[in-house]
């Protein structure tokens, strides 16, 4: 009996990978992908898998790095882009860059010469509403407005899209608890639900000049600012009036210092849990438009975060992604529509790492479905199955946001026992090593499934 075909919305990198990964399996698959006929606002060429913003795709480093760690997984379980990365990378120290139109013409073409995969240059402004044909929707953060209007209508209006204001995310392990302590405003709900950091007159009034003085990152041509009232970024309101802070996100009320209890902070800094494991903490309010090296030094003079380390650095770009954890089933399926699958950025990743890995996933996930085989979900230790979390981690939703890949993502490696039994904590790069060394092992057992 012939295969059911699967339709993909999409050729970037996302559904590249998951077009390969459903044809490798010896599924029929057709692409839509509407250049060259419909040019997006940032896209160049006319090939698949175009790398828009850079042509690095981080560090490769699979012992000590996340995203070079999910490098190695999809290496091992035969992914199109990894191939072709590799194939075209240039020098890089320990980066993985890839010369950007060679990288997107060798997967074009891998992609053109194979048997089972069709390429149809239309643009798609609906989604079906036929419950017969298998779609992944992998459209990325630029989607078209007519298929966002369709996306909104299918999902009572949990898509975004919009001028997305990121706050960045420490490793709590790195915030320095000789000033910062554990207290909700109030003492109302959990009191271990805020991590507080205290700042004196004098350290608010030199924190919000450097704000006001810091490098921000320009928008590009096809971008205008759009923000919400209630997601400004923080320089945006320190530019309102030197106290404005102290009225929004840093007030200092309804908290006390156990470190100083005679003397009331003038502005705090809280940090608002961010994920299930408690291994990474949100700052609460601190979305920007700040450079990434600006962030890290003007924000690592908040007492307590003198030594931060930054799972993600705030940012604002135009972005399109709907609410995962609420809309997907654990396959990546829409929930009310289950032949509707979502894969790359719009799902709730971040990066082109990340964007193909989710694609490989969604491929995999339906080529079980029309094979109807029971699919095989990556282990949580991995980094494939540490990113599947984050689309499911309904945490903190109204907040919920893009992810990179990091460590703080997996299950947490507290330490080992030693010979004699006692118990020997793990720290910094030993500890990153430890993550790395069992997802590897993880992988292969799960590759050997699929």
């Amino acid at each position: 009996m012939k295969k059911q075909k699967v339709y993909i919305v999409g050729a970037g990198l996302a559904g590249s990978e998951a077009a390969w990964q459903l044809a490798q399996r010896g599924i029929e698959v057709c692409i839509y992908e509407m250049r060259p006929k419909q040019k997006s606002a940032a896209h160049k060429t006319d090939f698949c898998a175009e790398l828009v913003c850079s042509n690095s795709l981080r560090s490769d480093d699979a012992q000590n790095s996340a995203v070079g760690l999910l490098h190695e997984e999809m290496r091992r379980a035969g992914s199109l882009i990894m191939k072709c990365a590799d194939k075209t990378k240039v020098p890089a120290g320990g980066a993985l860059a890839v010369d950007r139109d060679g990288f997107a013409k060798l997967v074009t073409k891998h992609l053109q010469e194979h048997p089972l995969i069709e390429i149809v240059c239309q643009e798609i402004t609906e989604l079906p509403d036929t419950e017969k044909e298998r779609w992944i929707i992998a459209s990325g953060p630029l989607t078209s407005p007519a298929l966002i209007k369709s996306i909104l209508q299918n999902v009572d209006n949990q898509s975004l899209n919009f001028y997305d204001a990121i706050a960045p995310v420490v490793y709590k392990d790195s915030i320095n608890f000789d000033k910062a302590w554990y207290q909700s405003r109030y003492d109302k709900g959990d009191k271990f639900d805020y991590i507080n950091c205290p700042l004196t007159k004098d350290e608010y009034y030199a924190f919000v000049q450097e704000l006001l003085d810091g490098e921000k990152v320009e928008f590009h041509d096809f971008e205008k600012a759009e923000y919400f009232d209630g997601c400004l970024p923080i320089e945006v309101m320190a530019e309102r009036g030197v106290e404005t802070l102290v009225f929004g996100p840093m007030k200092p009320v309804g908290l006390t210092n156990p470190h100083n209890p005679a003397q009331k902070p003038y502005a705090v800094v809280q940090l608002r849990q961010d994920n299930k494991e408690d291994t990474l903490r949100n700052m609460v309010g601190f979305q920007t438009k700040l450079k990434y090296g600006e962030q890290q030094r003007i924000f690592r003079k908040i007492p307590g975060l003198e030594n931060a380390e930054f799972a993600r650095l705030g940012g604002i770009h135009k972005n399109t992604f709907i609410k995962s954890p609420i809309l997907l089933d654990e396959y990546l399926r829409l929930k009310n529509k289950p032949n509707i699958s979502f894969a790359g950025q719009i799902s709730g990743c971040e990066g082109y790492v990340e964007s193909a890995a989710i694609g490989f996933l969604a491929g995999y996930f339906a080529a079980c479905e029309v094979m109807e085989q029971l699919p095989v979900t990556p282990p949580r230790e991995t980094a494939f199955g540490s990113m599947l979390a984050h689309l499911q981690d309904d945490t903190d939703i109204e907040n919920y946001q893009p992810m990179n890949i990091n460590f703080g993502l997996f299950p947490t490696i507290c330490g080992e026992k030693t010979s004699n039994g006692k118990f020997r904590k793990i720290k910094g790069a030993e500890r990153k090593k430890a993550y790395c060394q069992r997802a590897l092992l993880a992988i292969d057992e799960w590759i050997s499934k699929i």
